[in-house]
C-alpha cells in the first residue's frame, strides 16, 4: 500500500519475475562498479613515509622545501591551451588498422640457453627479457591490456604481450624504472611476486611494491649511481630525465632512473623514460661500451622534449652512452603521443643511418644478441609519418642536435627507401 493504494501489476507472475531480475542485474553491476573502483584505488599504490620517506629525503636528487625528485636540468614550461590545440588538430595514425606481427617462438626460444652471453627479447613497450651471464631480468612488466589503473579505461595494448607470464622461465630480478602505468603495472607485479622474485627499483617505488603485498626483504631501492651486486652481476640505477607519479595530482614523490647491467662478459643499458641529459655521457664513461643499448623513441612531442627523448635524440643519446648496438623501446605498443604509431621507428632508420648507428628494431616477441644483423627490412606497415624537419624534439639545456634540410616529411612510398643523408658538421 502506498497512500492507500495497492500496486496491482506487483500481483502479476510476470511482473515479479521481471523485477527479481533488476534486482539481480542492479546488484550485479552494483558489485562490478565496486570491483572495479578497489581496483583501481589499489592500483593507485602508496606515498613512501617513515623510514623509506627518510631515505630518499637525503638523496641529492630530492628537494626537500618541494618535498619531491627534481631534474637538474629543470623542464621548461609549455602551454596547456597549446598543448589542448596540438591533441585537437592531430590527424595522425596512431594506432594499426590491423593485427601486428608476433614471433611466436618465444617461449620455446627461452627454454634453450643463449648462444651469447646476452640475449634481450622484446615482450613489447619497454618490457624486454635480459638474459645476461646465466641470470634473467625482467624490465617494466606490463602484461595488462590497459596502461592505466582501471581495467576498462585507458591506452590500450594494440596487441597482447608477446609472451604470457606464466609462459616466462625462471626470473632473477625485476627492475622498474619508474612508477608510470606503462611501466609499473600492480596486476603484473602481484603475478610475479608469486613467483618470489626480487625487485630493483629507485627511491620511493617500493612503497608501491608493499602496498601490493611485496616483501620488504626482495624490494631493493637505488639512488642515482647506486650499485648493487646480484649473483656477481653490477646492477647500477642511472640518471634519466623524466617525471613520476600516478594520481595525475602531486607528482614526483618517486625517482625515475636508467639503468645499466654489467658482467664480465656484457654489458646492457635500459633508458626507461628519459630526455636528453648530459650525464648519458658520464654513463657512458663509467660503465660502458653497451653491447646493447636499449632506448625509448617514442611518445614525443615539441610540447614535452624534456621529458622524452624522440629517435633523433635517442641515436644521440645511444652514441654518447658508447652503445654499439641500438634497440628501439617504448614504441608500437600503446597510443601514448601525437604521432604515428609507425613514425618513431620511421625516424630512427633515417637518423641511425645519418649516424652510422647499428640499429635493430626486432618484431614483438623478437630477440637480439650482439651479433644481430641490422635491420634492413620493415616488418610494420607502411604509414605516413612527419620527419625530424617539421616536428624537431629538441631537450633543452643540452647543446640542439644539427638536423639536416634533406630529412623527409612525410613517407607514403611502398619501398619504404632510407634517404642518405648526413648531420651537420661536428654531428
Amino acid at each position: 500500500m502506498l497512500g492507500g493504494v495497492r500496486f496491482g501489476f506487483m500481483r502479476h507472475p510476470r511482473a515479479r519475475s521481471v523485477c527479481a531480475r533488476l534486482t539481480v542485474v542492479a546488484a550485479l553491476l552494483f558489485a562490478l562498479v565496486v570491483s572495479a573502483a578497489c581496483h583501481a584505488w589499489r592500483a593507485l599504490g602508496d606515498d613512501p613515509s617513515g623510514d623509506r620517506l627518510e631515505r630518499l629525503s637525503r638523496s641529492p636528487q630530492y628537494d626537500p622545501a618541494r618535498e619531491q625528485f627534481v631534474n637538474a636540468l629543470a623542464p621548461e614550461a609549455t602551454s596547456s591551451w597549446d598543448l589542448m590545440l596540438a591533441y585537437w588538430n592531430n590527424d595522425a595514425v596512431t594506432e594499426p588498422a590491423a593485427p601486428l606481427p608476433v614471433d611466436g617462438g618465444l617461449a620455446a626460444r627461452l627454454r634453450m640457453a643463449p648462444e651469447e652471453a646476452l640475449r634481450v627479447s622484446w615482450v613489447g613497450h619497454s618490457t624486454l627479457l635480459i638474459e645476461i651471464e646465466g641470470l634473467r631480468f625482467l624490465t617494466d612488466p606490463v602484461f595488462s591490456q590497459r596502461a592505466s589503473p582501471f581495467r576498462w579505461l585507458g591506452p590500450r595494448r594494440f596487441a597482447p604481450p608477446a609472451i604470457a607470464i606464466d609462459e616466462l622461465p625462471p626470473i632473477d630480478a625485476v627492475v622498474i624504472s619508474h612508477d608510470h602505468y606503462d611501466h609499473l603495472d600492480m596486476d603484473s607485479i602481484v603475478a610475479l611476486d608469486a613467483r618470489g622474485v626480487d625487485f630493483i627499483v629507485p627511491l620511493g617505488v617500493g612503497a608501491h611494491l608493499e602496498a601490493w603485498g611485496v616483501e620488504e626483504g626482495r624490494i631493493h631501492e637505488l639512488d642515482w649511481w647506486d650499485e648493487v651486486a646480484f649473483e656477481g652481476l653490477t646492477v647500477a640505477c642511472l640518471p634519466a630525465r623524466h617525471f613520476s607519479g600516478r594520481t595525475g595530482l602531486a607528482g614526483n614523490g618517486s625517482l625515475w632512473a636508467s639503468w645499466a647491467l654489467v658482467g664480465d662478459e656484457a654489458r646492457v643499458f635500459f633508458s626507461g623514460d628519459t630526455s636528453l641529459t648530459p650525464e648519458f655521457s658520464e654513463i657512458g664513461a663509467r660503465y660502458g661500451p653497451f653491447d646493447i643499448a636499449l632506448v625509448e623513441v617514442a611518445a614525443y612531442s615539441p610540447h614535452w622534449a624534456d621529458y622524452h627523448l624522440g629517435p633523433e635524440q635517442a641515436v644521440e643519446a645511444f652514441r654518447m652512452l658508447r652503445g654499439r648496438l641500438l634497440v628501439p623501446i617504448h614504441w608500437g605498443t600503446f597510443d601514448l603521443g601525437l604521432h604515428g604509431w609507425t613514425e618513431p621507428v620511421e625516424r630512427l632508420r633515417v637518423a641511425a643511418r645519418a649516424r652510422g648507428a647499428h640499429l635493430v628494431v626486432p618484431v614483438p616477441g623478437g630477440s637480439v644478441v650482439p651479433s644481430s644483423p641490422e635491420t634492413r627490412a620493415p616488418w610494420w606497415p607502411v604509414v605516413p609519418w612527419v620527419g625530424a624537419d617539421i616536428t624537431p624534439i629538441r631537450s633543452s639545456g643540452v647543446l640542439p642536435l644539427t638536423l639536416p634540410a634533406t630529412l623527409r616529411p612525410l613517407a607514403t612510398s611502398a619501398e619504404h627507401k632510407i634517404p642518405e643523408i648526413g648531420f651537420g658538421d661536428g654531428q
